[in-house]
């Protein structure tokens, strides 16, 4: 089976290209590296998820409200692939807590994950928590919840 994702983010890398002033390939780099799109897949997914809103602070443990009150995570996914643990957790010095992985999962509705490699034209899944939890149990996440695009797009082709 091959899972469609839920929809596509796109952008017009020529308008950001000549409005930053910077060349198309130049926008292309910095268009592609999480920690510079991930502020604005934030706002983008707001668009995507019916009467959300952005977190109250970029410390909340979430990025997203929905019209509910459910908590939503965004995610990139990257060449180097994506990871399911809050942030905290992620980065030179810090190390994973299975524990706090699952207040993560406990507080959360679910992932809005966007394959930002394929900017301009970005698919993105919305992934109930339900889904990650699953992923766990069934020992298909890394160690510390890290998993390839390749191991991504496998587990998202199975369901």
């Amino acid at each position: 089976m091959n899972v469609k994702p839920t929809g596509y983010l796109e952008f017009d890398i020529i308008e950001i290209s000549k409005s930053l002033g910077i060349s198309k390939e130049d926008t292309q780099l910095y268009f592609t590296d999480g920690r510079r799109i991930s502020f604005l897949i934030e706002r983008r997914a707001i668009e995507k998820i019916p009467n959300s809103q952005l977190a109250p602070s970029e410390g909340a443990g979430y990025d997203l409200i929905d019209s509910k009150g459910g908590h939503w995570e965004v995610r990139s996914l990257t060449r180097g692939g994506i990871y399911f643990c809050p942030s905290y957790m992620v980065g030179s010095g810090r190390s994973f807590d299975e524990k706090g992985f699952f207040e993560k999962l406990n507080d959360v509705e679910g992932y809005f994950i966007t394959d930002i490699t394929q900017f301009p034209k970005m698919p993105y899944w919305i992934l109930k928590e339900n889904i990650i939890r699953n992923w766990w149990n069934l020992n298909n996440l890394g160690a510390t919840t890290k998993i390839s695009k390749a191991k991504f797009l496998e587990l998202i082709n199975l369901i």
